[in-house]
């Protein structure tokens, strides 16, 4: 077995480039971190470190046990942390990651209430538009966009938030503003602006509507992003069609309506990790997540 402490010295000579720099951050004499060093070495059986004027440089296995040391010890300090949260009683830490219009929509009231009702947790926010490969990068809670035949994979759990319709936000001098709905079909030789950077689900459903409308729209602007397309439209540029949640904060000078004939609709899950779906953190962020998708805050 490795030494944890030993890594941490490996690091720290890797990282300040000598015995004596590296004893001199860590308070330790130079004999004892030449002693850590001769033990790592000997545990792994492998040479970490070569002379280098009147320093040291990593080998090539040296660097590549300097970056697995620093995943190592990032989860071993994740792991002190959680300590010291339960020794003084505080709640934990929680991870919560959402795409971008559901951070600017909802995030602060779920934030709000999870540090009002639970004062000592610690957040770790991340803003995310796709659910990680590897199970140890997921996050603790996630808000994500899909179908409903969505599996969230082996150990989570998704439960449905919201059905979110698209609507048409237009210059207010469009020859369709002021309405309360437009048909997609309507709109199909109007200059569009694109507004979704990862062109995934929400992307993909908008294009099966207006497959669905008998055409495909033509991107003139390539924007990415909700806030810069609408400018764009605020500009006279052209329109933008996207999830009303994304239209929530409209710029002046624009106005939007219901699409219909088809209306596309995105599917809004939150996904909880199995293994801390019981505690109190994580309890909490799911109910105001349920309160900030409720009728009463997204009308």
């Amino acid at each position: 077995m490795l030494d944890v402490h030993r890594l941490r010295v490996f690091r720290s000579v890797v990282a300040s480039g000598s015995v004596q720099a590296a004893a001199a951050n860590l308070g330790y004499t130079p004999s004892a971190v030449s002693q850590h060093l001769t033990a790592l070495q000997r545990e792994t059986g492998l040479t970490l470190l070569a002379r280098a004027g009147r320093g040291l440089r990593p080998t090539a296995a040296g660097h590549a046990l300097a970056a697995e040391a620093d995943r190592v010890l990032a989860r071993v300090g994740a792991a002190e942390s959680l300590i010291a949260d339960l020794r003084t009683g505080r709640t934990g830490a929680l991870s919560v990651a959402y795409f971008a219009s559901v951070g600017a929509a909802w995030m602060p009231l779920v934030v709000r209430r999870i540090l009002s009702e639970l004062p000592g947790v610690r957040l770790d926010l991340q803003l995310r538009e796709h659910i990680p490969d590897s199970r140890e990068e997921r996050a603790d809670v996630q808000v994500v966009v899909a179908g409903s035949d969505f599996d969230p994979g082996s150990g989570f759990t998704a439960h449905h938030l919201l059905d979110d319709p698209y609507v048409a936000v237009l210059p207010a001098g469009h020859r369709l503003a002021g309405r309360e709905e437009v048909d997609l079909a309507d709109l199909a030789d109007e200059r569009w602006i694109d507004n979704d950077f990862a062109r995934g689900w929400c992307r993909a459903k908008l294009l099966e509507a207006c497959t669905a409308a008998g055409f495909s729209p033509a991107f003139r602007v390539e924007a990415h992003d909700y806030r810069t397309a609408l400018a764009f439209v605020a500009a006279g540029i052209g329109l933008t069609v996207l999830p009303a949640l994304g239209a929530a904060n409209l710029p002046d000078g624009v106005t939007h309506a219901r699409v219909v004939r088809p209306t596309p609709i995105r599917s809004i899950h939150v996904v909880v990790h199995d293994a801390v779906e019981h505690t109190p953190a994580v309890r909490t962020t799911v109910a105001a997540l349920r309160e900030a998708a409720s009728p009463a805050h997204t009308r």
